[in-house]
């Protein structure tokens, strides 16, 4: 194979052969293909697209650059979630115990915040001494006791995708449909499981701009899934506003526990929750449908036994369960100052993308790979869209350690909310379902 013939094939917009798609890849994962040169594919394809074989080609070598969990030891069927990221998305950590108590094992490989955007892994680090850095059989070990197991992706997984994401970051080359899809979809596949549930957004708030961009993304997600055998939904929702009523790492922590003892089970957040983990318990068939899967995880909610399954969880990966009980043994802040309504009203608008950059100026957030993060800072008790208010009533509350952070901070918070004389028309959470 002579690479600079593959990248002219692709720069013409011609359809790539899976063994020339596999050859290339491999060569640049073993460094015999410059970064030169894989920029340069990069970009054919950023501009000329792949077809759907040419995408499942591009998944399977990524795939199959490293190790695949064997997840053959565990009888349970074995679903995961994903989601393309958001602000105050704290969805995975109600959702893996809740359908691991129902009976699904959740191979969960998550990772770190980057930007606005918070990460699964950052959120439990805010728990003392829980650990995700596990071995491919302390993982397995730890899911056959109690259903679920959350950890990072480890340098044997999917080397070449880690690889090439350094590369697109540098590139101009991440807003890619066939680059985004190959990057999840061979991470997500190489956990071993058996189906897998979407969730991707779209919004202020989101990677993704639009519906249609959104819906794009999830179709082809969908159709690579399909094509390498496993059972795959994707759900649109809307990013526009946070999800939830905090962001923040250790912030999200309590209210995703809050969450797992039953409480605001009505709230926008609980409603994804539940929307995403009745997938799981279909595709798992755990319920025959949404209907009985929404019944069965009430009374999981309601009995704390989903709670329970993530105390256990957090023990065996070496965390402090008293934490998940007593919130101050989480790491917090010296600095709370409420953000209070100019005028009374309704809230007409919530920014998903200002809330999320006042967290990250405040320190709940990174903008390199190799950034601190500070997990007690963040913002709670966050208005709602259609909320009504009073002037001087609060907005949100600020968490920070930094005075100068604080004013910052504030300046994002003051432009994020709007607030008017009357209602906006109401947008729907989830916006379509899309699979089989």
């Amino acid at each position: 194979m002579v690479p600079q013939w593959i990248i002219e094939k692709k720069r013409d917009g011609q359809v790539l052969e899976a063994d020339e798609i596999r050859e290339f890849i491999e060569g640049y994962t073993a460094g015999r293909i410059p970064d030169y040169q894989m920029a340069a594919m990069a970009m054919a394809i950023y501009f000329k697209g792949m077809t759907p074989g040419e995408i499942a080609a591009l998944t399977d070598t990524m795939l199959h650059s490293g190790d695949v969990i064997d997840t053959s030891a565990i009888a349970l069927p074995k679903v995961d979630k994903h989601s393309t990221g958001g602000i105050g998305d704290k969805v995975s950590i109600i959702l893996a115990p809740l359908a691991a108590a129902a009976g699904v094992a959740v191979p969960m490989i998550s990772g770190r915040g980057l930007g606005i955007t918070g990460g699964t892994l950052d959120k439990l680090g805010s728990i003392p001494r829980f650990r995700t850095d596990l071995t491919e059989k302390r993982f397995i070990e730890i899911i056959q006791d109690c259903g679920f197991s959350m950890m990072g992706q480890t340098g044997d997984v999917a080397p070449a995708d880690k690889k090439l994401y350094a590369l697109r970051d540098v590139t101009a080359t991440v807003p890619s449909i066939p680059l985004i899809t190959a990057s999840i979809m061979c991470k997500k596949l190489a956990e071993g499981i058996d189906s897998l549930v979407l969730d991707v957004k779209w919004g202020r708030g989101a990677f993704m701009k639009s519906v249609a961009a959104a819906r794009e993304l999830a179709e082809s997600m969908v159709r690579v899934g399909q094509a390498m055998g496993k059972n795959i939904t994707a759900y649109i929702t809307s990013m526009n506003q946070p999800l939830g009523r905090t962001v923040g790492n250790s912030l999200e922590i309590i209210e995703s526990m809050e969450c797992l003892k039953g409480k605001h089970l009505d709230g926008d957040l609980m409603q994804v929750t539940l929307k995403l983990t009745a997938e799981m318990l279909v595709l798992g068939g755990k319920a025959k449908d949404e209907a009985e899967a929404h019944g069965i995880m009430r009374g999981l909610l309601e009995s704390g036994k989903a709670f329970e399954c993530f105390k256990r969880m957090t023990e065996l990966q070496g965390g402090d369960p008293a934490a998940l009980d007593d919130y101050s043994k989480l790491p917090g802040a010296s600095i709370v100052r409420d953000y209070v309504a100019p005028a009374g009203g309704v809230v007409a608008r919530v920014d998903a993308d200002g809330i999320g950059r006042a967290s990250l100026v405040l320190g709940g957030g990174r903008q390199k790979t190799d950034d601190g993060i500070d997990p007690g800072v963040g913002l709670s008790n966050l208005a709602k869209v259609g909320q009504a208010v009073s002037a001087g009533e609060r907005l949100a509350t600020l968490h920070a350690n930094d005075p100068a952070k604080l004013e910052q901070a504030l300046a994002y918070v003051e432009e994020a909310f709007s607030i008017a004389p009357e209602a906006p028309a109401p947008e729907p959470l989830v916006v379509e379902r899309i699979g089989r």
